[in-house]
């Protein structure tokens, strides 16, 4: 059987980007299905909560996050 890898949690990092005037902060990294769980801010106001693939990370931020 495959070994199931454990979710990496990222909210004391405080890791955060800006793309489009929307600030996404990184909550967990789940490296079997290689998404992140994000929250969505506009305006310092709160959004929503989803998740979004490792892919559509900017590069920086993927440096420090590192799947393997």
């Amino acid at each position: 059987m495959a070994k199931k890898k454990k979710v990496i949690e990222l909210t004391q990092k405080n890791l955060e980007f800006t793309e489009n005037g929307i600030t996404y902060k990184l909550i967990r990294f789940k490296p079997d299905t290689m998404t992140l769980d994000v929250i969505r801010y506009e305006d310092k106001n709160r959004l929503d909560e989803f998740s979004i693939p490792f892919a559509h990370l900017p590069k920086s931020l993927k440096k420090i996050v590192k799947p393997n």
